[in-house]
């Protein structure tokens, strides 16, 4: 499969020469991996090599992929003009993701009621496209497999993640504390987690 095919395979169509664009200006290893419950991307910068790398999970859906290849792009962008000088969420990357979305955004890559919600999204955008419930909501609309996200399931109730199950307690702010079934233990999870309930 040839660079092209890998963004066709991954990306709406209408983003495709945009994100190739991105990649062949900015020269990153680009590596899609299995899907990992704790990030759908990262960007990292190997100092020995000089390297710039970034991951995306394999099972996002085509929009869900466009956002957070250019959240990533975004933090390389960053990371160039100002090293390690600011915050890694900071106004700087705010600023150089907003100017990556616009395009896409104005281009009509995403379709209506989804295209009201990442503009809604890009005003203020969070560390994790996850954090925005209602981001979130709108593109799982758009996931091969139905899927349900922790927020919509009611306290009390035993979902699995991953290869562990929990039970839903209370909210704050923007997780859920969850017990662990078999251990007991607590862990705050973010209520925009992709989970399968058990009945």
């Amino acid at each position: 499969m040839n660079d092209r095919q890998v963004f066709e395979r991954f990306l709406p169509t209408a983003a495709v020469d945009f994100s190739l664009s991105l990649w062949q200006k900015h020269n990153f290893t680009l590596k899609i991996k299995n899907e990992r419950s704790t990030k759908l991307g990262d960007y990292r910068y190997d100092p020995r090599t000089s390297r710039h790398t970034i991951s995306i999970n394999n099972n996002l859906n085509p929009y869900a992929f466009l956002i957070t290849y250019l959240h990533e792009v975004a933090h390389l962008i960053t990371f160039k003009k100002y090293k390690r000088k600011v915050s890694p969420h900071g106004k700087e990357w705010k600023e150089a993701f907003k100017d990556l979305m616009r395009p896409v955004v104005i281009n009509g890559v995403f379709p209506e009621p989804l295209k009201t919600s990442v503009i809604n999204y890009m005003k203020n955008p969070k560390a994790s496209s996850c954090n925005d419930h209602n981001l979130t909501l709108a593109l799982s609309h758009y996931d091969a497999q139905p899927s349900h996200s922790l927020h919509q399931l009611a306290a009390g109730e035993l979902f699995r993640l991953g290869k562990r199950i929990f039970k839903k307690e209370s909210l704050r702010r923007t997780r859920y504390v969850c017990q662990e079934v078999k251990t007991g233990r607590k862990y705050l999870i973010s209520k925009a987690a992709r989970v399968e309930p058990i009945t």
